[in-house]
Protein backbone atom coordinates (compact mmCIF):
# COMPACT_ATOMS: atom_id res chain seq x y z
CA UNK A 1 0.00 0.00 0.00
CA UNK A 2 2.85 2.36 0.95
CA UNK A 3 4.54 1.67 -2.38
CA UNK A 4 1.34 2.54 -4.19
CA UNK A 5 0.99 5.84 -2.29
CA UNK A 6 4.64 6.72 -2.97
CA UNK A 7 4.15 5.99 -6.64
CA UNK A 8 1.11 8.24 -6.72
CA UNK A 9 3.06 11.04 -4.97
CA UNK A 10 5.90 10.73 -7.46
CA UNK A 11 3.46 10.90 -10.35
CA UNK A 12 1.82 14.00 -8.90
CA UNK A 13 5.17 15.66 -8.26
CA UNK A 14 6.26 14.86 -11.80
CA UNK A 15 3.08 16.37 -13.24
CA UNK A 16 3.53 19.48 -11.11
CA UNK A 17 7.11 19.83 -12.28
CA UNK A 18 6.06 19.55 -15.91
CA UNK A 19 3.32 22.14 -15.37
CA UNK A 20 5.74 24.48 -13.61
CA UNK A 21 8.25 24.08 -16.41
CA UNK A 22 5.56 24.81 -18.99
CA UNK A 23 4.47 27.93 -17.14
CA UNK A 24 8.04 29.11 -16.68
CA UNK A 25 8.84 28.31 -20.28
CA UNK A 26 5.90 30.35 -21.57
CA UNK A 27 6.71 33.19 -19.24
CA UNK A 28 10.33 33.17 -20.33
CA UNK A 29 9.35 33.26 -23.98
CA UNK A 30 6.99 36.20 -23.40
CA UNK A 31 9.62 38.10 -21.48
CA UNK A 32 12.14 37.51 -24.19
CA UNK A 33 9.72 38.74 -26.85
CA UNK A 34 8.76 41.69 -24.72
CA UNK A 35 12.37 42.61 -24.09
CA UNK A 36 13.20 42.52 -27.81
CA UNK A 37 13.73 46.17 -28.78
CA UNK A 38 11.33 47.61 -31.34
CA UNK A 39 12.89 49.07 -34.48
CA UNK A 40 13.89 52.63 -33.68
CA UNK A 41 12.35 55.53 -35.55
CA UNK A 42 14.62 57.40 -37.92
CA UNK A 43 15.72 60.90 -36.84
CA UNK A 44 13.39 62.45 -39.42
CA UNK A 45 10.37 60.43 -38.33
CA UNK A 46 11.05 61.35 -34.70
CA UNK A 47 11.35 65.03 -35.61
CA UNK A 48 8.11 65.03 -37.62
CA UNK A 49 6.11 63.27 -34.90
CA UNK A 50 7.60 65.34 -32.08
CA UNK A 51 6.86 68.65 -33.82
CA UNK A 52 3.47 67.52 -35.11
CA UNK A 53 4.21 68.91 -38.56
CA UNK A 54 5.82 68.00 -41.88
CA UNK A 55 7.93 70.82 -43.33
CA UNK A 56 8.01 70.50 -47.13
CA UNK A 57 10.21 72.72 -49.27
CA UNK A 58 9.10 73.57 -52.80
CA UNK A 59 9.81 76.03 -55.62
CA UNK A 60 6.72 77.73 -57.03
CA UNK A 61 6.55 79.09 -60.56
CA UNK A 62 6.46 75.56 -61.93
CA UNK A 63 2.83 74.90 -62.85
CA UNK A 64 1.08 72.51 -62.64
CA UNK A 65 3.47 71.00 -60.06
CA UNK A 66 3.59 74.05 -57.78
CA UNK A 67 2.56 77.66 -58.31
CA UNK A 68 1.04 80.55 -56.40
CA UNK A 69 -2.74 80.79 -56.58
CA UNK A 70 -3.21 84.43 -57.53
CA UNK A 71 -6.97 84.14 -56.99
CA UNK A 72 -6.42 83.60 -53.26
CA UNK A 73 -5.77 86.54 -50.98
CA UNK A 74 -3.17 84.62 -48.97
CA UNK A 75 -1.15 83.72 -52.10
CA UNK A 76 -1.12 80.02 -51.27
CA UNK A 77 1.17 77.62 -53.15
CA UNK A 78 -0.94 74.98 -54.89
CA UNK A 79 -0.40 72.24 -57.47
CA UNK A 80 0.19 68.53 -57.99
CA UNK A 81 3.12 68.40 -55.60
CA UNK A 82 1.23 70.25 -52.89
CA UNK A 83 -1.57 67.69 -53.11
CA UNK A 84 1.05 64.96 -52.73
CA UNK A 85 2.62 66.75 -49.76
CA UNK A 86 -0.78 67.05 -48.04
CA UNK A 87 -1.49 63.34 -48.56
CA UNK A 88 1.89 62.48 -47.00
CA UNK A 89 1.21 64.73 -44.00
CA UNK A 90 -2.24 63.14 -43.61
CA UNK A 91 -0.72 59.66 -43.69
CA UNK A 92 1.78 60.67 -41.01
CA UNK A 93 -1.00 62.27 -38.96
CA UNK A 94 0.62 65.71 -38.79
CA UNK A 95 0.06 69.22 -40.13
CA UNK A 96 1.66 70.36 -43.38
CA UNK A 97 3.93 73.41 -43.50
CA UNK A 98 5.13 74.57 -46.93
CA UNK A 99 8.26 76.66 -47.41
CA UNK A 100 8.55 78.25 -50.86
CA UNK A 101 11.95 79.16 -52.29
CA UNK A 102 13.90 79.08 -55.56
CA UNK A 103 14.97 75.66 -56.81
CA UNK A 104 18.67 76.24 -56.27
CA UNK A 105 18.10 77.01 -52.58
CA UNK A 106 15.67 74.12 -52.20
CA UNK A 107 18.18 71.29 -52.46
CA UNK A 108 20.67 72.96 -50.13
CA UNK A 109 17.84 73.60 -47.64
CA UNK A 110 17.12 69.88 -47.63
CA UNK A 111 20.71 68.80 -47.07
CA UNK A 112 21.09 71.57 -44.49
CA UNK A 113 18.12 70.30 -42.47
CA UNK A 114 15.96 73.38 -42.98
CA UNK A 115 13.12 71.33 -44.48
CA UNK A 116 12.02 67.73 -43.85
CA UNK A 117 11.65 66.87 -47.52
CA UNK A 118 11.62 68.59 -50.90
CA UNK A 119 8.78 68.11 -53.39
CA UNK A 120 9.13 70.15 -56.55
CA UNK A 121 9.10 67.94 -59.63
CA UNK A 122 12.63 66.86 -58.69
CA UNK A 123 14.45 64.41 -60.95
CA UNK A 124 16.39 61.80 -58.90
CA UNK A 125 19.73 62.01 -60.73
CA UNK A 126 22.79 59.96 -59.77
CA UNK A 127 24.58 63.13 -58.70
CA UNK A 128 21.74 64.16 -56.37
CA UNK A 129 21.55 60.66 -54.90
CA UNK A 130 25.02 61.19 -53.45
CA UNK A 131 23.69 63.71 -50.94
CA UNK A 132 20.01 62.79 -50.53
CA UNK A 133 17.56 59.90 -50.78
CA UNK A 134 14.55 59.74 -53.09
CA UNK A 135 11.09 58.23 -53.05
CA UNK A 136 9.69 56.12 -55.86
CA UNK A 137 9.09 57.96 -59.13
CA UNK A 138 5.84 59.61 -60.18
CA UNK A 139 4.56 61.46 -63.27
CA UNK A 140 7.11 60.64 -66.02
CA UNK A 141 7.22 63.40 -68.66
CA UNK A 142 9.27 64.30 -71.72
CA UNK A 143 11.68 67.24 -71.86
CA UNK A 144 10.77 69.67 -74.64
CA UNK A 145 11.83 72.90 -76.31
CA UNK A 146 9.67 76.04 -76.48
CA UNK A 147 10.40 78.60 -79.19
CA UNK A 148 8.73 81.70 -80.63
CA UNK A 149 6.22 80.91 -83.37
CA UNK A 150 8.11 83.32 -85.58
CA UNK A 151 11.07 80.89 -85.42
CA UNK A 152 9.06 77.78 -86.30
CA UNK A 153 11.01 77.18 -89.53
CA UNK A 154 14.31 78.11 -87.92
CA UNK A 155 14.50 75.51 -85.13
CA UNK A 156 13.40 72.03 -86.18
CA UNK A 157 16.22 69.78 -84.94
CA UNK A 158 18.76 69.85 -82.13
CA UNK A 159 21.54 70.91 -84.48
CA UNK A 160 19.62 74.12 -85.24
CA UNK A 161 20.18 75.18 -81.62
CA UNK A 162 23.96 74.71 -81.69
CA UNK A 163 25.68 77.93 -80.69
CA UNK A 164 22.39 79.62 -79.77
CA UNK A 165 21.29 81.17 -76.47
CA UNK A 166 19.18 78.68 -74.51
CA UNK A 167 17.07 79.52 -71.47
CA UNK A 168 16.58 77.10 -68.55
CA UNK A 169 15.58 77.10 -64.91
CA UNK A 170 18.82 77.16 -62.95
CA UNK A 171 20.14 73.99 -61.23
CA UNK A 172 17.58 71.72 -62.92
CA UNK A 173 17.89 68.60 -65.07
CA UNK A 174 16.77 70.78 -67.99
CA UNK A 175 19.90 72.88 -67.52
CA UNK A 176 22.05 69.73 -67.47
CA UNK A 177 20.26 68.41 -70.57
CA UNK A 178 20.83 71.66 -72.49
CA UNK A 179 24.52 71.71 -71.58
CA UNK A 180 24.92 68.07 -72.60
CA UNK A 181 22.85 67.96 -75.79
CA UNK A 182 23.17 71.44 -77.34
CA UNK A 183 26.73 72.04 -78.52
CA UNK A 184 28.37 75.43 -78.03
CA UNK A 185 25.16 76.87 -76.56
CA UNK A 186 25.13 79.91 -74.34
CA UNK A 187 23.07 78.66 -71.39
CA UNK A 188 21.09 81.28 -69.48
CA UNK A 189 19.86 79.92 -66.15
CA UNK A 190 17.31 81.87 -64.12
CA UNK A 191 15.63 81.08 -60.80
CA UNK A 192 12.08 80.57 -62.10
CA UNK A 193 10.53 79.32 -65.35
CA UNK A 194 8.30 82.43 -65.84
CA UNK A 195 11.46 84.58 -65.89
CA UNK A 196 12.94 82.44 -68.66
CA UNK A 197 9.66 82.55 -70.60
CA UNK A 198 9.80 86.35 -70.47
CA UNK A 199 13.38 86.27 -71.76
CA UNK A 200 12.18 84.12 -74.67
CA UNK A 201 9.26 86.40 -75.48
CA UNK A 202 11.59 89.42 -75.47
CA UNK A 203 14.06 87.71 -77.79
CA UNK A 204 16.85 87.53 -75.21
CA UNK A 205 17.07 83.73 -75.56
CA UNK A 206 16.40 81.67 -78.68
CA UNK A 207 14.70 78.72 -77.00
CA UNK A 208 13.64 77.33 -73.64
CA UNK A 209 14.24 73.74 -72.49
CA UNK A 210 11.44 72.75 -70.14
CA UNK A 211 9.55 69.78 -68.78
CA UNK A 212 6.64 68.92 -71.07
CA UNK A 213 3.86 69.09 -68.45
CA UNK A 214 5.16 72.46 -67.28
CA UNK A 215 5.69 73.85 -70.77
CA UNK A 216 2.11 73.18 -71.80
CA UNK A 217 0.86 75.95 -69.52
CA UNK A 218 3.11 78.58 -71.06
CA UNK A 219 2.30 77.54 -74.62
CA UNK A 220 -1.44 77.73 -73.87
CA UNK A 221 -1.43 81.25 -72.44
CA UNK A 222 1.28 82.74 -74.71
CA UNK A 223 -0.02 82.84 -78.28
CA UNK A 224 3.40 83.80 -79.62
CA UNK A 225 5.07 80.63 -78.29
CA UNK A 226 5.00 76.98 -79.39
CA UNK A 227 6.66 73.63 -78.83
CA UNK A 228 9.42 72.86 -81.29
CA UNK A 229 9.58 69.45 -83.01
CA UNK A 230 13.04 68.99 -81.49
CA UNK A 231 13.47 65.66 -79.70
CA UNK A 232 16.20 64.77 -77.21
CA UNK A 233 17.39 61.16 -76.70
CA UNK A 234 16.43 59.70 -73.32
CA UNK A 235 14.34 62.80 -72.66
CA UNK A 236 11.73 61.22 -70.37
CA UNK A 237 12.13 62.53 -66.82
CA UNK A 238 10.67 61.15 -63.60
CA UNK A 239 9.87 63.15 -60.50
CA UNK A 240 10.42 62.03 -56.91
CA UNK A 241 10.32 63.44 -53.40
CA UNK A 242 13.77 64.11 -51.92
CA UNK A 243 14.60 63.28 -48.30
CA UNK A 244 17.66 63.48 -46.04
CA UNK A 245 19.68 60.27 -46.20
CA UNK A 246 18.94 57.34 -43.89
CA UNK A 247 15.22 57.82 -43.14
CA UNK A 248 13.78 54.67 -44.67
CA UNK A 249 10.62 54.67 -42.54
CA UNK A 250 9.60 58.11 -43.83
CA UNK A 251 10.49 57.11 -47.40
CA UNK A 252 8.26 54.03 -47.03
CA UNK A 253 5.29 56.23 -46.09
CA UNK A 254 5.96 58.53 -49.08
CA UNK A 255 6.18 55.53 -51.42
CA UNK A 256 2.89 54.17 -50.08
CA UNK A 257 1.19 57.52 -50.73
CA UNK A 258 2.66 57.72 -54.25
CA UNK A 259 1.42 54.22 -55.09
CA UNK A 260 -2.06 54.86 -53.67
CA UNK A 261 -2.51 58.07 -55.63
CA UNK A 262 -1.11 56.60 -58.81
CA UNK A 263 -3.40 53.56 -58.58
CA UNK A 264 -6.53 55.58 -57.79
CA UNK A 265 -5.92 58.06 -60.62
CA UNK A 266 -5.31 61.10 -58.43
CA UNK A 267 -2.10 62.14 -60.17
CA UNK A 268 -3.91 62.25 -63.49
CA UNK A 269 -6.80 64.16 -61.93
CA UNK A 270 -4.45 66.63 -60.25
CA UNK A 271 -2.55 67.21 -63.51
CA UNK A 272 -5.75 68.11 -65.34
CA UNK A 273 -7.09 70.22 -62.46
CA UNK A 274 -3.96 72.30 -61.91
CA UNK A 275 -3.15 72.66 -65.59
CA UNK A 276 -6.55 74.29 -65.99
CA UNK A 277 -6.05 76.38 -62.85
CA UNK A 278 -2.67 77.63 -64.06
CA UNK A 279 -4.22 78.87 -67.31
CA UNK A 280 -7.04 80.57 -65.38
CA UNK A 281 -4.46 82.30 -63.18
CA UNK A 282 -2.58 83.53 -66.23
CA UNK A 283 -5.76 84.89 -67.82
CA UNK A 284 -6.44 87.00 -64.72
CA UNK A 285 -3.06 88.71 -64.78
Amino acid sequence: MMKKINAMKLAMLGAAAVAAFAITGCGGSDNKAASKPAQAESPLMHKIKSSGKLVVGTASGYPPYEFVDTSAGEKKVIGIDMELAQKIADKLGVKLEVQDMNFQALLSSLTGGKVDMAIAGINPTDERKKSMDFSDNYLPTEQKVIIRKADADKFKKVEDLYGKTIGVQKSTTQEALAKDQIKDANIVGLAHVPEVVLELKQGKVDALVVEGIVGEQYVIFNNDLMFSDIKFPNAVKNSAAALPKGNEDVAAVVNQVIKENTDNGNFKKWTEEYSKKAVENADKK
